[in-house]
């Protein structure tokens, strides 16, 4: 109670409600950046979790209290509630700021998990949320029109429209590639005699898999190892699902035309630029030939009978390991990565820049930068020279200039076009 006038009186002061904001375009996009932000690496947590679950407690903790505040602005539009939206926001890209470029979480890099299907997931998460940081704040700081006029509103959608879909695609996309260990087709369509899917290597704390098929007895098989194409920077091993799509393979055709052979076949996730930077896909091929020597009475392989396939970028990696003496380090060690033959579909054998039209030279860029040596380093066409096994090269940039190469230095070529029967039969010839 207080005095008024003399007299005692039972009213309250009244409390001031905090100033709403409108839900307008403005605040719509930042909610769905915010959602992107927050689903991209919620969706790789269950990978995480396999890994560390102190990395996966923490990133599912942040995602968590971000889709909270996303929840309460969405419901409780205010200045108040914009303002916590802006911080959660802001704390996501902080996670990803200390572990993705200052590299600060030790261990391993976190973000990896999420990269597996496109290279640059995190950063797509990453831009998503500092679209969401700036929107809450710009909402929370502005103020709100008492009467906006139909045209005023439905300018503001028009000029927001494009944007307000573009984060919607590239969030949806984001998650779905981050979540692709999750949700995808697990382990590929194996045969139920076969080992199924198995850790090959782990580089810098990362397991990567390797999916393993082939037909129940007789004598050890020889294997072909697939590598996916994708740029080196899409795709992942699976037959079916977004990495499929994006890796631009179609291998279950192939496959079973070698299992009806009696070969075994292993395809491989390998680590993706840019988040790995060349030479981390190679890296990882050559990890993936030692481990299947390492391992081939576990696996009931023949070790001296190991050929590759690839195609797109995935035949430049298979090119490499046949023309490329490179070092073998790391896990297995005294076993070697050398293959006897190699099969290249519509495989880059240079990368040079020069005479590449924008969106090839783009794609370039983005995969292996623009250092000169690292573009010699990633071309087959670099590499030519005698030793190599038996090639097949059926199309890929320069991929006539390689194989003229390989022939003037004695090596046996084959050039496409070719079915999968041709390309199982060059195999069957070279393996025998």
């Amino acid at each position: 109670m207080k005095v008024v006038g003399g007299q005692w009186s039972t009213s309250r002061p009244s409390t001031a409600s905090p100033p709403p904001v409108r839900r307008g375009p403005l605040l719509v996009t930042a909610v769905f950046a915010a959602l992107g932000g927050a689903l991209i690496p919620a969706a790789a947590v269950p990978a995480l979790w396999r890994i560390w679950q102190l990395y996966a407690m923490l990133f599912g903790a942040v995602a968590a209290v971000e889709l909270v505040a996303v929840v309460a602005v969405t419901g409780w539009p205010t200045r108040r509630t914009a303002h916590f939206a802006a911080l959660t926001a802001f704390a996501g890209l902080a996670l990803w700021v200390l572990s993705r470029p200052l590299g600060l979480l030790t261990r391993f890099d976190p973000w990896q998990p999420a990269d597996t299907v496109a290279g640059f997931t995190d950063w797509v998460a990453a831009g998503l949320q500092v679209v969401a940081v700036l929107g809450f704040l710009f909402v929370a700081r502005r103020r709100a029109h008492p009467r906006p006029s139909a045209l005023r509103r439905v300018s503001a959608w028009i000029a927001l429209f494009p944007v307000l879909v573009l984060v919607i695609v590239t969030g949806a996309a984001g998650t779905l590639a981050a979540g692709d260990g999750l949700t995808g087709t697990s382990a590929s369509t194996l045969l139920d005699s076969g080992p199924g899917t198995v850790e090959y290597c782990r580089p810098d704390g990362i397991p990567l898999a390797m999916d393993i098929s082939r037909r129940p007895g007789g004598p050890p098989a020889p294997v072909v190892l697939f590598l996916h194409g994708g740029g080196l920077v899409f795709g992942n091993r699976k037959p079916t699902g977004p990495g499929a799509l994006l890796g631009g393979a179609r291998s279950g055709p192939l496959r079973d035309e070698l299992t009806a052979r009696g070969f075994a076949v292993a395809a491989i996730d390998v680590r993706l630029t840019p988040a790995a930077p060349w030479p981390a896909p190679l890296a990882d091929a050559r990890c993936a030939v030692r481990f299947l020597k390492a391992n081939a009475a576990a696996l009931d392989v023949d070790p001296a009978r190991i050929a590759v396939w690839g195609t797109g970028t995935g035949g430049t990696l298979a090119s490499l390991l046949g023309v490329d003496r490179g070092p073998d380090t790391g896990q297995y060690p005294g076993r070697d990565s050398t293959v006897r033959a190699v099969a290249a579909v519509a495989a880059p054998a240079d990368f040079g820049l020069a005479g590449l039209d924008p969106l090839t030279r783009a794609s370039i860029l983005l995969a292996l930068g623009r250092s000169p040596a690292t573009l010699q380093a990633a071309s087959p066409l670099a590499h030519a020279g005698p030793g190599a096994p038996p090639f097949l090269l059926d199309g890929g940039r320069k991929s006539g200039e390689f194989a003229a190469r390989l022939r003037a230095a004695g090596v046996p070529v084959t050039e496409g076009p070719v079915s999968d029967r041709d390309t199982a039969a060059f195999f069957a010839a070279a393996l025998r």
